[in-house]
């Protein structure tokens, strides 16, 4: 059997594991083995299809650039400052 080491782990981290452990009624070991057995065995999210990525990639990319009209930021601020009790 593989052994992995995981290090840097937050100590409110490591308490929360220990508790989850003990509802469980197992070592906190063990109960790590089992959540990892249940995480490797999920199915993965399936592909994307190529026009999906294109699609995710060109929305991605359009926050990047500027509007294509220019526009007064002072009204637009204003206008959501109504809406703000």
């Amino acid at each position: 059997m593989a052994s992995v080491t995981i290090r840097n782990i937050d100590d409110d981290v490591k308490r929360k594991l220990q508790v989850r452990a003990a509802r469980n009624g197992r070592s906190m070991e063990h109960d790590l083995r089992v959540a990892l057995e249940k995480l490797a065995d999920e199915n993965p999210a399936p592909p994307r299809s190529e026009a999906e990525a294109k699609q995710v990639f060109e929305a991605l990319m359009a926050l990047g650039q500027p509007p294509l009209e220019p526009f007064d930021q002072k009204a637009v601020s204003d206008e959501l400052n109504d809406f703000v009790p």
